[in-house]
């Protein structure tokens, strides 16, 4: 737990006229930082009209509730007041924490006041882990960005916002579901509202490690030497910082100096192989490395390890691997709402451990960082994944602008965790020439950002006949592992898994990213009948036994571990606002299948 900030940097402490309307790059590893946590109690106004922000010709207005106004005379007409307004804890969802708001997609403001006090050797980061959908910040009545996209953190330099004594932050949020939004209009989980995660205020220096990358390079060793590389880049483009990185365990140090764009390139470290333990599902080792910028030092828990493909096979560390994996949505293990703590984090992740998985699919967007770091302790390898869901709209150059964005954010906060070992650009979309130049557009994006993992999405079987499927996606070519989702047995095909066979005309390895199907913890009966723990039990042996036949079957990441909300699941008495595909109820009970999968990866 870092100690709260007993100062807050200001420069000058006075307020600039205006502000950067986009967010700064993300600073990496904002954990090891002296931070000042804002969660806890934020008022909020709920604003349908978005009054708050639209004059009554919805023109934009210089003085909304962003001002925060109060009246000063008798006959001040001011029709809101945060401070008079009901409170609710921070990070957390509005569907969830205010009953009125359970269906609600739209805006709510939010306010948080503090206290900082003037200094002029550090600035002040103002960090959001996830803010769903759309967001307007601003500090003190100025704006200091607009955030778009629900699962990806940002920051803003605030450091000229900031005044001596009672500073206040005002957050405009707004979930409404557009079509040219990613995820796009339909998806199938619940569209929690608000300030989702941690919001802190991050001291850094005046000039800060924006971004480092320390990775093992792939292949064998050479000799009896593996290679490390290491690169850094500064939040200015100055040379002459001396960058210092050191891992004590494995008693390595070395020192570089930047160049003019503020950046230490790819350099790299020597280290006799038999002293380096590679982290593993077996062993998740992970070393402390402190990388100093001048006189400031900052710590990092790191892992090392390689991930690549041979023909059909994954390779970890050089040697095959069967992914035993789960899908997982960012809900609460013990009911509904949006999963943001440490806790929720080893609960769920435990369940996942129960099932004898090594592997899990964080879906269908980025997770908390508690969530992947978590898991990199448990030993836990992570497919984490963008909201290119469904139906995105392909021709518009904004939607990909957006997706671009959010897979650059993803990357940028979790390419130092060695458990992520596939960056996912999409699920379950329709096939089409837009489709494939957007996604592929997508996947060198990715390879260009890190090149270091597997790139892999979650595509569908379109050629079914007499009991014969066949994968044909253009897709094929962009990705390094071939995944797709099925659901014999549930929505085509029921009873029809021991008749199966599967062709897939590509030498990569395959994994399935999706089978299963609904049952509600507790109703029993025959398994033919739908809903009852049984049928989704014999689903899962009939499965398993179809799978065991695929060429190539390299890992499952069955949907899912856990019930989740969703408003398309409407069937009273059964679904009751629930997707009941889960293994474990929305209370955490186990259901029958949850023994089937777990017996099969015994096997495994």
């Amino acid at each position: 737990m870092k100690k709260l900030l007993s100062t807050i940097c200001l420069l000058g402490g006075a307020l600039m006229a205006s502000a950067q309307e986009t967010a700064m790059p993300l600073i990496q590893n904002v954990q090891a930082y002296e931070a000042m946590s804002l969660n806890g109690e934020w008022n909020y106004i709920v604003d349908v009209q978005e009054e708050g922000y639209y004059d009554y010709r919805m023109n934009p207005m210089r003085n909304g509730f962003f001002i925060n106004a109060k009246p000063k005379r008798p006959e001040d007409l001011i029709e809101y007041d945060f401070d008079k307004s009901d409170v609710m804890q921070i990070p957390s969802d509005w569907n969830t924490k205010d009953e009125r708001l359970f269906f609600y997609e739209g805006t709510v403001w939010f306010k948080k006041s503090f206290q900082a006090v003037p200094m002029t050797d550090c600035k002040t980061l103002l960090y959001f882990g996830a803010v769903n959908y759309d967001c307007h910040v601003y500090v003190n009545g100025k704006k200091a960005g607009h955030h778009i996209g629900g699962f990806t953190a940002f920051n803003y330099d605030i450091s000229d916002l900031l005044v001596e004594g009672e500073n206040t932050v005002i957050v405009k949020v707004d979930n409404k579901r557009h079509a040219d939004a990613v995820p796009t209009q339909i998806f199938d989980w619940w569209n929690y509202g608000g300030i989702t995660r941690d919001v802190k205020l991050v001291k850094v220096p005046m000039v800060y490690l924006e971004d480092y990358n320390l990775q093992l390079l792939k292949g064998e060793a050479k000799g009896k030497k593996r290679q490390i590389t290491f690169s850094a880049k500064l939040s200015k483009p100055e040379a002459g910082h001396t960058v210092t990185v050191s891992i004590p365990e494995l008693k390595l140090k070395k020192t570089f100096t930047t160049d003019a764009d503020g950046q230490v390139q790819s350099s790299i470290f020597n280290i006799q192989s038999k002293a380096l333990q590679l982290w593993c599902p077996e062993n998740p080792k992970l070393y402390r490395v402190d990388i100093s910028l001048d006189t400031s030092t900052i710590s990092d828990e790191i892992g090392f390890r390689t991930i690549e493909t041979r023909d059909k096979q994954i390779l970890l560390n050089g040697k095959p691997v069967f992914l035993k994996g789960i899908s997982i949505h960012e809900e609460k293990a013990n009911g509904g709402g949006r999963a943001n703590s440490v806790e929720d984090a080893q609960t769920l992740l435990s369940w996942a451990q129960e099932l004898g998985c090594n592997f899990v699919r964080l879906a269908h967007y980025p997770h908390n960082e508690y969530m992947v770091r978590e898991a990199e302790r448990r030993g836990i390898m992570v497919w984490s994944e963008i909201p290119c869901y469904w139906t995105i709209a392909w021709t518009n150059p904004d939607t990909y602008q957006n997706a671009q964005n959010q897979l650059r954010d993803m990357i940028a906060r979790d390419h130092n965790r060695a458990n992520i070992i596939i960056w996912s650009i999409a699920n379950e979309t329709p096939h089409s020439a837009q489709r494939d130049q957007f996604l592929g557009r997508l996947a060198k994006y990715a390879r260009s950002q890190d090149s270091t993992r597997l790139i892999s999405m979650a595509m569908e079987v379109t050629g079914a006949s007499n009991y014969v499927n066949r994968l044909n996606d253009n897709m094929n070519e962009y990705v390094d592992v071939v995944s797709f989702n099925q659901y014999i047995g549930w929505y085509r095909d029921v009873n029809d898994a021991p008749k199966m066979r599967w062709e897939i005309p590509y030498n990569k390895p395959v994994i399935i990213s999706e089978f299963g199907g609904g049952a509600r913890y507790g109703l029993h009966g025959a398994k033919n009948q739908r809903w009852t723990e049984e049928f989704q039990e014999n689903l899962y042996k009939e499965n398993t036994a179809m799978l065991d036949k695929i060429e190539g079957l390299s890992g499952t990441t069955p949907w899912i571990l856990k019930d989740f909300r969703s408003p398309r699941r409407v069937l009273p008495g059964v679904q009751d606002y629930y997707n009941r595909k889960g293994l474990f109820s929305d209370k955490g009970e186990k259901k029958l299948a949850f023994y089937i999968l777990r017996d099969w990866y015994k096997t495994k």
